[in-house]
């Protein structure tokens, strides 16, 4: 057997099916967001904006973000030590978990070094704390959250995405008495639509079911403090956990999950995604934390923010693209194959200094390519009149069929 032929048959097959991912290797420009340096494989460098990005409000640059960062890293140092059990646990870390539990009315949160590993970590430990747990999972949800459904051991059900009718059927045929749990998400990233949360809720209380929303693209961005967009429709106090971010609009790094104290504490002493990994640095906890109180009371930002979104979509729908249009920030336009979609990337990148990154299987379903645009607060009228002129010369220059793409 030949270990190097598997390797190179496994990474031929996604150069063949279009989907090879190719890093983009850039520096960010602090400042000077959403600018940054692209470093060519050559070696040479040209400047490129970044229209990709997950930094939605630019938080990533902000001021009160970098001082509070600094001033942990003089005071403490690099690193954290350890995990949390051993030596990990720093006020800052408390700091920012009762930052998140207040940001969301819960009475305690739990630090993770990702919202992946919050999401797996979590949903895999439950069936250790409720014996018999049922999950149901919307068909749509985050790979994370699949990860840790499929690892728990117990059993899932997955409903068609936001069908609460047929989450109402696969609740109906099996045993009331059997403890059970609905993960969903509130602001789903490719598409940009939204969860029934209300509608899921209710079906909850119906069926004696705990509630697991993901609003990773939504806290900091939705609800009058950044709460998400269960603060924003006053449904938060409905669900029993929250998992959310500060690596997008908190520009930072790590994940977490917000819920009761008895829930937190569970978590906390059965998921070895928690026990077993070194707690995050002292000073990105003081960063997030920072950047969480700060955008409780900058609504401003947030409003920016959807401004910028509404404008880049009236305008690539003006172009006559298939945008994707749920009403979220997020702009997907709509490719459809592979190649054309990773050629349109490398066009906007080499040609006209525009990154944004391809996305293709298996992030989204085959035949639904992209590419996703993410607008920020700090994305102004020429770097606007820049991708929009872009669009409009690529679309035509790659000959595609609009007809096509939007069937």
């Amino acid at each position: 057997m030949s270990y190097e032929t598997d390797i190179d048959a496994a990474i031929q097959k996604l150069h063949d099916e279009g989907r090879y991912r190719t890093f983009i290797d850039i520096a960010r420009e602090r400042g000077n967001f959403p600018h940054a340096t692209w470093t060519r494989p050559d070696g040479t460098e040209r400047p490129v904006t970044v229209w990709c990005g997950n930094d939605y409000l630019g938080m990533g640059q902000h001021p009160v973000v970098l001082e509070a960062m600094h001033a942990a890293l003089d005071a403490v140092g690099a690193g954290s030590g350890g995990t949390r059990n051993i030596s990990g646990t720093t006020v800052y870390h408390k700091v920012l978990e009762s930052e998140l539990a207040d940001l969301h009315g819960k009475e305690a949160a739990l630090l993770f070094t990702s919202a992946y590993i919050a999401n797996d970590a979590t949903l895999s430990t439950l069936p250790k704390i409720f014996p018999g747990l049922i999950i149901y999972s919307d068909a749509l949800n985050h790979a994370s959250m699949i990860e840790g459904v499929r690892r728990n051991g117990g059993a899932k059900r997955v409903f068609r995405h936001n069908d609460v009718a047929h989450l109402r059927e696969l609740l109906e045929a099996d045993d009331p008495s059997v403890p059970k749990l609905i993960a969903f998400e509130s602001v789903y990233s490719m598409d940009g639509d939204f969860g029934p949360i209300a509608e899921i809720c209710d079906l909850a209380d119906e069926f004696n079911a705990l509630t697991y929303i993901d609003e990773v693209h939504a806290v900091g961005m939705y609800g009058p403090r950044g709460g998400g967009v269960t603060e924003r429709d006053g449904l938060a106090g409905r669900i029993d956990i929250i998992n959310g971010t500060l690596a997008k609009a908190y520009g930072v790094m790590g994940g977490y999950i917000a819920a009761s104290e008895k829930m937190c504490d569970a978590v906390r002493s059965y998921a070895p995604g928690f026990i077993f990994t070194t707690s995050l640095t002292p000073s990105t906890a003081a960063g997030a934390a920072a950047s969480v109180r700060h955008l409780k009371h900058d609504q401003a930002l947030r409003d920016a923010h959807q401004t910028q979104a509404r404008i880049l979509k009236t305008r690539l729908k003006g172009l006559g693209l298939p945008l994707i249009d749920h009403g979220s920030h997020i702009v997907p336009v709509h490719v459809g194959n592979p190649v054309h979609c990773k050629m349109m990337s490398d066009m906007l990148l080499e040609d006209h200094g525009i990154y944004v990154q391809p996305i293709n299987f298996p992030t989204v379903p085959r035949g639904t390519e992209r590419l996703r645009f993410t607008p920020s607060p700090v994305h102004g009228p020429r770097e606007m009149d820049a991708l929009v002129n872009a669009m409009d010369t690529l679309w035509a220059q790659c000959a595609l069929n609009r007809a096509d793409l939007s069937a």
